[in-house]
């Protein structure tokens, strides 16, 4: 059998979680996809995936043969497109991943305008809050806010955001404003788990990073309703800078405790690592990139004051 039919086999399954979905892309059939991947498994000597009723998805040995095989699929491609005087044009499904607020906040317009400036090319967004891996789950590229514990990722930073506490004015005329972080304690505290799944507040002291353990009131998983909830005056909360900067602008929200933030997060493209990178791929950082950083910007805070306010909080 043809390798680079297994491969490709391979790849389509480990992307779309099914032999049926894979058969659909490859213009196959379910049988003959299975069989293609049980000849690989065979000539390779172990096993790729395993399979349930519901899903399949790839063993240890499969996430490690999956990178190659996206490698080699890539490098031939690109060879055959060299060949056909192709090799700089951008076409394809271009997958990409983000937060759900951060995506919805920053992608679609820069999305459009590429597709429009690249008609070869079309484009799959999934807004997820969780990290997703790119090799397994057949991502090309993810925008992501914080330090990349995965070395084998290619990063271009595209700007940097804050971890802040945000209340309504109305909520801190009644309650008083926090003068320090263990005011915070005084307070009722709405948690968006996403950003302090500890219960913890940390903060910058000079060089060292300190918490305050709180007691929320009120915790869920999704910065959107937090963020309401506290503009509706019903607490402080925690978000990232660009998610509120318009509110705060509006005078809807105000910082609190503004000079106590940790350093700020750097918000980066990533893409896995491979000797040829497709042209898509390359394309559309080089686009969107400069974009970014100007998005991001325009949603960034201006520096707060460096003296303290002066006010305590009230019980």
């Amino acid at each position: 059998m043809d390798r680079f039919q297994e491969l490709r086999s391979f790849v389509a399954v480990a992307e779309t979680g099914g032999f049926a979905r894979a058969a659909a892309r490859l213009g196959s059939s379910p049988p003959a996809v299975t069989r293609l991947i049980a000849a690989l498994e065979a000539r390779l000597g172990v096993q790729l995936f395993n399979r349930t009723t519901r899903r399949v998805h790839l063993t240890d040995a499969g996430l490690r043969f999956a990178e190659g095989a996206r490698t080699a699929l890539d490098a031939l491609d690109a060879v055959e497109s060299e060949a056909t005087g192709q090799s700089s044009v951008p076409s394809g499904r271009l997958t990409l991943t983000a937060s759900v607020t951060m995506g919805r906040s920053l992608l679609p317009p820069i999305i459009n305008d590429f597709l429009r400036a690249h008609p070869r090319v079309s484009a799959k967004v999934l807004l997820l809050d969780r990290v997703v891996n790119l090799v397994e789950e057949g991502v090309d590229i993810a925008l992501r806010v914080g330090e990349l514990p995965d070395s084998s990722l290619i990063s271009v930073k595209v700007g940097a955001v804050k971890r802040i506490l945000v209340a309504s004015p109305d909520y801190l005329a009644k309650r008083g404003a926090p003068g320090a972080p263990d005011d915070l304690k005084l307070h009722s505290f709405i948690a968006f788990t996403g950003l302090m799944p500890d219960r913890e507040w940390r903060y910058a002291d000079g060089k060292r990073i300190r918490r305050v353990s709180l007691q929320p009131r009120f915790e869920i998983n999704d910065a959107v309703s937090a963020i309401a909830s506290a503009e509706q005056g019903e607490g402080v909360t925690i978000c990232l800078s660009y998610m509120v900067a318009e509110k705060i602008k509006r005078g809807t929200l105000v910082e609190v405790l503004p000079h106590l933030s940790p350093p700020p997060a750097p918000v980066q493209l990533v893409y896995p690592q491979g000797r040829l990178v497709a042209p898509k791929v390359r394309s559309f950082v080089d686009f969107a990139a400069p974009r970014l950083r100007t998005a991001i910007g325009e949603l960034s805070l201006k520096p707060p004051k460096t003296d303290k306010p002066s006010t305590r909080s009230r019980r």
